[in-house]
C-alpha cells in the first residue's frame, strides 16, 4: 500500500504557476483601522485592561423577539430552500411600512426596495453599477472609508468634499469645480454621519436634490444612523424631500437600529432604475439571504419599535454622561446630535494617530484617528458610545490623568 501522501512532497516537485492578480486588486485603499486593531491586540496581550472606544460596532444583543423569531423560522423547510432571488416580498413590505410609518415616505415595495447583504455591500455595489474610468465619484471628507473601496474596484476617481466645522460638516456645493462637476456620476452622503456625529437638516437634502437634479448627478445616501437622533429630533431621510426618488436612493441597515450588525440585512430604497440594476447585480452574485433571516428581519421592521427607542435613549444617556465627565478634564467638544459616535479634537494641535497612540500606549484607551477617514480628519478622534457608561466615565478619567487639557 501506497502511504506516501501529497504532503510529503516538497513544493519544487510540483507544478505551479505564477499568481497574477487584476490591476484593480493593487488599486484598493489600505485597510486603515486594521493597523488599530493590532495595536489594542498587544496592548490587551500585555495584560492590560483596554478600554475600546475606537470601533462602530454595537455592543448590546438583538432584541430577544427578533432572536426568537429566526429559532422558528429556522424549523420551516420553505426557508431551507433557495430563497427567490431578489428575497421575500414580505420583507420588502415591511422595509416600505417602516419608512411609511417613521418618515411619512411612500416606497413601492418590488420596485423600490432591494434587499442587500448589510449596507456595506449597497455602498459598493451602486459604485460597480454607476461608474467606470474617466467617471468621477464625489465623496465627503471625513467619510466612511468603505465608500473608496467602492470606487477603487469601479476603476473610477473620487473627488473629495470638505466637512468642515465652520460648515456644520455639510459638504459646500459651491466650492466643487466646474470640470469636476462635468464628470461627476455619484456622490456619497451620510447624515447622521460617520465620524463627525453630524446631522443634515430638511433644507440641506432640498438643496441637494436641486444640485444632483441640475448636474445629473446619482445621490448615494447612506442612512445607516437614521434611527438614532438624540434631544427629540429624528433625523432627517433624503427620501422625505419631493424629487429624491428622482436622483438617488438611499442604504438602511437594520445593523444599527435592532443591534443586528452580525446578520447582514440592509436595504436600498428609492429610484426604481437603480434600484433594478442593484437587483440585476445581486443576480449574478446571490441568492438572496437565508428565509429564516429574512423573517426574522420583518418581525423586527414590523413589530413594537420599543426595543429601537429603548435602544436611542440607551446611548443619549451614554453621550451625557460620557460629555459631563470630559467637561470635568477641560475636554471641550459638541455633543452629537445623532450616531453612536463622539468627535473630539485633539489637544494643542496634535497629530490624530499621535494623540490615539499616546491614549492608547499611557491610558489603555483606544480611540479611532481622524486622519483614518480622511485628510480633513486630522486633527481630531472619533470615539464609539459602545461600552457602559461606567466604562466611558473611566475612560475620560484615564485620559484625564495624562493632563493634556489644563
Amino acid at each position: 500500500m501506497n502511504t506516501h501522501s501529497n504532503s510529503d512532497a516538497t513544493t519544487n516537485n510540483l507544478p505551479s504557476i505564477s499568481i497574477t492578480p487584476a490591476s484593480v486588486m493593487n488599486q484598493l485603499p489600505e485597510q486603515f483601522f486594521a493597523k488599530l486593531v493590532q495595536n489594542v491586540n498587544r496592548q490587551v496581550a500585555a495584560g492590560h485592561d483596554v478600554i475600546n472606544l475606537g470601533q462602530g460596532n454595537p455592543d448590546q444583543p438583538t432584541p430577544e423577539h427578533i432572536v426568537e423569531e429566526l429559532r422558528e423560522a429556522a424549523g420551516n423547510p420553505q426557508y431551507h430552500k433557495y430563497s427567490p432571488f431578489s428575497g421575500y416580498s414580505f420583507l420588502k413590505e415591511a422595509a416600505a411600512q417602516r419608512y411609511k410609518e417613521d418618515y411619512n415616505v411612500d416606497l413601492d415595495p418590488e420596485t423600490e426596495v432591494a434587499i442587500l447583504f448589510g449596507g456595506k455591500t449597497g455602498l459598493i455595489e451602486i459604485s460597480q453599477i454607476m461608474l467606470e474610468q474617466g467617471d468621477i465619484c464625489l465623496v465627503p471628507d471625513p467619510g466612511y472609508p468603505d465608500y473608496w473601496s467602492g470606487v477603487a474596484l469601479s476603476g473610477a476617481e473620487m473627488s473629495f468634499m470638505p466637512l468642515t466645522e465652520e460648515h456644520r460638516y455639510l459638504p459646500d456645493y459651491s466650492a466643487i469645480a466646474p470640470e469636476v462637476l462635468e464628470k461627476a456620476k455619484l456622490m456619497f452622503l451620510n447624515y447622521p454621519n460617520n465620524p463627525t456625529s453630524a446631522t443634515a437638516p430638511y433644507s440641506f437634502y432640498e438643496e441637494t436634490v436641486q444640485f444632483a437634479a441640475k448636474h445629473n448627478i446619482v445621490v448615494a445616501s447612506d442612512f445607516a444612523y437614521g434611527a438614532i437622533g438624540f434631544d427629540h429630533e429624528q433625523p432627517v431621510s433624503f427620501l422625505q424631500i419631493p424629487g429624491a426618488k428622482e436622483v438617488g436612493v438611499e442604504f438602511y441597515t437594520l445593523s444599527k437600529t435592532y443591534n443586528m450588525a452580525g446578520w447582514r440585512v440592509a436595504f436600498a430604497l428609492g429610484n426604481k432604475e437603480i434600484i433594478r440594476l442593484i437587483n440585476l447585480m445581486q443576480d449574478h452574485v446571490y441568492v438572496s439571504l437565508f428565509g429564516g433571516i429574512q423573517a426574522a428581519a420583518a418581525k423586527a421592521l414590523t413589530d413594537s419599535q420599543q426595543c429601537v427607542t429603548d435602544l436611542v435613549a440607551t446611548y443619549e444617556s451614554r453621550r451625557n454622561a460620557f460629555f459631563a465627565e470630559l467637561e470635568k478634564i477641560g475636554w471641550e467638544a459638541k455633543a452629537p446630535k445623532g450616531s453612536f459616535f463622539a468627535w473630539l479634537p485633539t489637544p494643542n494641535g496634535m497629530g490624530s494617530e499621535e494623540f490615539a497612540t499616546l491614549l492608547l500606549e499611557k491610558a489603555h484607551v483606544a480611540v479611532a484617528p481622524g486622519v483614518g477617514f480622511g485628510t480633513k480628519g486630522e486633527g481630531y478622534v472619533r470615539i464609539g458610545l459602545l461600552t457602559s457608561e461606567e466604562r466611558l466615565q473611566e475612560a475620560v478619567r484615564r485620559i484625564g490623568k495624562l493632563n493634556l487639557f489644563k
